[in-house]
């Protein structure tokens, strides 16, 4: 099966469905139109289906090799990289100062899912590079920015993240790893890190460390964390790859999936590094990285889903078996649970992707107008966009195996691949109940405002739809006010109770976003059509499943708690 970016859906979806015309009209992208939008998706189209989609099977099966210190990636991957570079995709959102095209985040949120479509194992490593960008604009020094910026936008160098230590996962503050200055404004990093992605790799440039470290005399706990950035290669006085720094690739990891990506055990021995941000600011510079991955994980999850699903499409559009029970080619697309399976796909990528894109769209109109509450509103869907899109990669990687059935357990169609790649997103930048917690938790601090903004929103699209679709219509305003009678019981409930319902009320919230989104596109296309029949299948067909997710949002945490871990042992 060959990969094809579905660059009309993704284009309908950014300017039609997440409201992208919004952020044109703004000015603040004077070059942005559909026209732009339509061009970039075509070309990243293209680029994805003829270069990178080809390697990810290979790449699977070859997997990154550790030898000699060197760290080696699969045959073509480094060509493919390099002919990536110079196609400026890594710029595309970068700062114009910098070499960048300042094009809106929602572009490229939109491109990465088409990288992740082709290839997750190769799009990662992007995404990790767009993040050190970030960190480094907002936290770094001019001396930092001038040094590093041009060649991490453009992609020439790379970057990583490297927050987790063997005792230290989700408890940040728990880590080891010491920085000491050395009098000269740079500090000696010693410590180890594991899961870093793309830890190194055999591309050329500079692979560009970004540390969590604690300085001596530094408070416990996250207040006392620093961020340093640790090159591979120390820059020279001409802003050159330099002298290798004291730190190495200790191991790779064995892992379920994304074999082609190298996830490295890093060991930093008294490496030299430079402070982004202030002393014991690290949290907040690194939560600049953290935040824009979460989303691009949230598109990771899409983007495989949108693989998974052409590939299940195709293989039940030529695979017969049995009688059909409708007139047609005999193949099994026209057996009613195949065709179930193969319509649930559909709709859970739109509504991933237009949570996503929303999100997105959110960040660009805060860069744009400077109003908090569209920073606001990007805040309460980040960690949506992740769990949800993440979700939904994993959902939807599985019902593809079903769809081939025993095929789909053997290696060979490739069917598997993509769940098990997809696993780790519900894992990595936060555990999806991390995300959950963070929703009910900071994200609830405000009294539930944003929320209700956001449903009094989809109420103004229930109550357009009524024109075209007054069924359906009825059935998502109802479910926007209970939602917002949820909310205003959850913010009177303390953080425990608050944690115990945290995974259902994410998912209750994605499934009614979700069902705005296709309310819109069936009012949009005026009531009639495959937008419209999707849409009735995700509203009478998946958001029911509401009612069961806010009464376990409501149960409380005294459940949960009613066995012991003895209880659970016998």
């Amino acid at each position: 099966m060959s990969y094809r970016a579905p660059v009309a859906e993704i284009s309908h979806t950014l300017t039609s469905i997440a409201g992208m015309r919004e952020l044109a009209d703004s000015g603040i992208f004077p070059d942005l139109s559909v026209d732009l939008v339509d061009a970039v998706l075509e070309e990243a189209g293209r680029f994805a289906s003829d270069v990178i989609a080809p390697l990810n099977a290979p790449g699977d099966a070859a997997g990154a090799r550790l030898a000699d210190g060197i760290v080696t990636l699969p045959d073509g991957w480094k060509e493919a990289y390099q002919r990536w570079v110079e196609g400026g995709w890594g710029a595309l959102p970068g700062p114009v100062d910098h070499g960048g095209q300042g094009l809106p985040v929602s572009l490229a949120v939109a491109v990465q899912e088409i990288w992740n479509s082709a290839s997750m194992a190769f799009g990662i490593g992007t995404v990790l590079t767009a993040g050190a960008v970030e960190a480094v604009v907002a936290h770094g020094s001019d001396t930092l920015r001038q040094t590093y910026l041009d060649k991490l936008v453009s992609g020439e160098w790379t970057g990583t993240m490297n927050l987790t230590e063997p005792q230290a996962g989700s408890d940040v503050g728990a880590l080891t790893t010491k920085a000491v200055p050395n009098g000269d404004g740079t500090y000696a990093i010693t410590g180890q890190k594991i899961f870093i992605s793309w830890g190194d790799h055999d591309f050329g440039g500079n692979v560009c460390h970004l540390v969590l470290a604690r300085l001596p005399d530094a408070p416990a706990g996250t207040k006392g964390i620093s961020l340093f950035l640790v090159p591979k290669l120390i820059p020279d006085e001409n802003g050159e790859p330099g002298e290798r720094n004291a730190l190495r690739v200790v191991s790779l990891e064995h892992k379920l999936g994304l074999h082609g990506s190298p996830t490295c055990v890093m060991a930093f021995e008294g490496a030299t590094g430079w402070r982004v941000g202030p002393d014991q600011g690290g949290m907040a510079a690194m939560f600049t990285m953290m935040n824009a991955a979460r989303l691009q994980v949230g598109v990771q999850g899409i983007g495989v889903a949108e693989g998974a699903f052409q590939q299940a499409l195709a293989y039940a559009t030529e695979r017969k078996q049995g009688r059909t029970p409708v007139e047609g080619t005999g193949a099994i697309v026209d057996h009613a649970d195949v065709r179930r399976m193969l319509v649930e796909m559909k709709a859970e990528i739109f509504a991933a992707r237009s949570i996503a894109l929303a999100c997105a769209k959110s960040i660009d109109m805060e860069t744009a107008t400077g109003d908090p509450e569209w920073a606001a509103r990007a805040a309460l869907l980040t960690p949506v966009a992740k769990a949800y899109g993440t979700d939904v990669g994993v959902k939807v990687a599985n019902l593809g195996i079903q769809v081939h059935g025993g095929m789909g357990f053997i290696e060979e169609t490739g069917a598997a691949q993509f769940l098990r790649d997809v696993r780790v997103t519900t894992i990595y930048e936060g555990t999806n109940g991390i995300q959950a917690m963070d929703l009910v938790g900071r994200k609830m601090m405000d009294g539930g405002e944003a929320a209700y903004r956001l449903f009094d929103e989809g109420e103004k699209v229930a109550e357009m739809a009524r024109a075209t679709v007054p069924d359906l219509a009825d059935t998502v305003w109802a479910a926007a006010e209970t939602m917002r009678e949820t909310v205003e019981w959850l913010v009177e409930q303390d953080m425990q109770e608050r944690f115990a319902g945290a995974v259902p009320f994410l998912a209750a919230g994605a499934r009614v976003l979700g069902a705005f989104f296709h309310l819109r596109a069936a009012h949009t296309e005026g009531g009639s059509g495959p937008r419209t029949a999707l849409a009735r299948y995700y509203i009478e067909r998946l958001l029911p499943e509401l009612g069961g997710l806010i009464a376990q949002t409501r149960a409380g945490a005294d459940g949960l708690y009613a066995l012991s871990p003895e209880d659970l042992a016998s």
